[in-house]
């Protein structure tokens, strides 16, 4: 497995899945889990014996009450990066288009605020760093 950062490949890591979901004003969908100040793609960790894709639609689910079948999510293939509230590791993320399409996301779980950010936007916000280095370039 290949990283962004050649300083990082020492770096413990943590597996999860991701979610890029663009609205129609061109706007990435980040939340912020209680306890936590960057911003990031809604996703998560792994349960034993889940795939990418299921893994991605349970925490949508439990997280934004979305419900995206896993067949429908789009795979963007597989990213590095630092970890956002985990110092020392690197998140090494399987990354999803989802189409929500007229769902509205609500917060729920461990998530306390979710945004839609455009380019402009994120520069004022803490964004973490698999979300700003790949998904809003």
């Amino acid at each position: 497995m290949s990283t962004s950062n050649p300083a990082s490949t020492s770096a413990r890591s943590i597996h999860v899945s991701a979610a890029v979901i663009v609205n129609d004003r061109d706007e990435l969908l980040l939340v912020r889990k209680a306890g936590t100040t960057a911003f990031m793609q809604p996703g998560g960790k792994p349960e034993p014996g889940e795939t990418p894709a299921e893994t991605l639609s349970r925490e949508l689910f439990e997280e934004l009450g979305l419900s995206v079948d896993p067949d429908e999510l789009q795979s963007l293939g597989l990213y590095t990066a630092a970890a956002a509230n985990e110092p020392g590791f690197v998140v090494v993320a399987d990354v999803f288009v989802a189409d929500i399409g007229a769902q509205v996301p609500v917060t729920d779980a461990e998530i306390e605020e979710l945004r839609w950010v455009s380019r402009a936007d994120a520069r004022e916000l803490e964004v973490a760093p698999l979300a700003r280095e790949n998904f809003l370039p």
